[in-house]
């Protein structure tokens, strides 16, 4: 009996070890199973995820410059925003850091690149051959290809309504305009500011002077007081940063000035009557979405008044400034500019 017993608890052990054996096998198996099928929906669910879409910017001067610059800035945040891209920017500060900037932005697999200056367009158009998967837009540029796209804003459009209002409210006949380097676009803008102020003023002068730097605010101011000496009472500029100094030689003078690029109204709100605006932030939303969906096709690109890309803005805190008269006068001039019987040069046509 006692052997027997012993023989019985002895298979009753062998079969709690077997019943125990396959309690482990079917846990590890288990675990296995989950284990690997969970790594491999983690993986199949990476390679599904959609990369994000990457957007950067080079600029040639500081953003903080309530004009230009700062007007790229603000499209590559509205990018930021509406498509929910992944951003980034650097500030260039001579011509050797392009290509490196460029090379930099294409390496790290950014879709598109904005370059706001003419002065990129020859970087642009060389490193571009090394990222064909990469978009170069360069703002003010002067060439394209497969993946460069140039983007150019008529602003002298609105440079020229803005002189027409210039010779309707003028007193002394004289204005002036205040440039930062003496580039093809930006004489084309002074142009067509004088165009609208002659259109007014027959007898009118418009004196212009170009500082050689878009930084520098106090050769703009300089420059502008030197302007009023001769009789200037109105101010146009195109300088970018340095434009502030503009606005401060007019404040002193006790004259106004317009501004130029982006919505300067509230710069100099008891100085700027109204601004030559460039929709530069919705016009890289465009061009940033086209991209994204595969619709872009680089070329060269003009947006103006008709697009709804150029405009404008009369300062609300003086409009009263503005005679009647003279806004008819700025309405009749936009509206032939509209219709095209107001036709400006290409920039390419000058050089630029």
């Amino acid at each position: 009996m006692g052997h027997y017993t012993f023989h019985l608890a002895t298979a009753n052990k062998s079969a709690l070890d077997i019943v125990r054996s396959l309690a482990i096998g079917l846990t590890v198996a288990t675990f296995a199973a989950v284990m690997f099928g969970s790594l491999g929906l983690r993986a199949i669910a990476s390679a599904a995820a959609p990369t994000a879409f990457r957007v950067a910017l080079l600029t040639p001067g500081p953003v903080s410059d309530a004009g230009w610059n700062a007007a790229a800035f603000d499209g590559l945040q509205l990018i930021k925003s509406q498509l929910g891209a992944e951003t980034a920017m650097v500030q260039t500060t001579s011509p050797a850091d392009f290509e490196d900037s460029f090379r930099d932005f294409g390496s790290r697999g950014f879709d598109l690149i904005f370059a706001h200056g003419f002065e990129y367009t020859d970087s642009a158009l060389k490193v571009a051959t090394y990222f064909p998967k990469t978009t170069f837009v360069v703002t003010s540029g002067s060439g394209a290809s497969r993946n460069v796209a140039s983007l150019t804003f008529k602003i002298e459009q609105a440079a020229y309504v803005e002189g027409v209002i210039a010779g309707a409210i003028s007193k002394s006949g004289v204005v002036g305009a205040v440039g930062g380097i003496e580039l093809p676009a930006i004489r084309l803008t002074f142009d067509g500011f004088k165009r609208g102020f002659l259109s007014v003023r027959p007898k009118g002068r418009v004196l212009v002077s170009f500082i050689g730097s878009f930084e520098d605010v106090g050769a703009a101011k300089e420059a502008a007081l030197a302007q009023i000496s001769q009789g200037a009472d109105l101010l146009f500029h195109n300088a970018d940063a340095a434009g502030l100094g503009v606005f401060q030689a007019a404040g002193q003078a006790h004259i106004y000035a317009f501004g130029a690029n982006r919505n300067q109204n509230d710069v100099a709100p008891e100085v700027v009557i109204a601004s030559a605006v460039t929709d530069i932030p919705q016009a890289f939303l465009k061009i940033a979405t086209e991209v994204r969906a595969g619709d872009f096709h680089p070329a060269m690109i003009e947006f103006g008044m008709n697009d709804g890309m150029v405009n404008v803005i009369p300062n609300p805190h003086l409009a009263s400034r503005i005679p009647p008269e003279a806004w008819k006068l700025a309405k009749a001039s936009e509206d032939q500019i509209r219709s095209g019987k107001i036709v400006f040069p290409s920039p390419r046509a000058t050089g630029g």
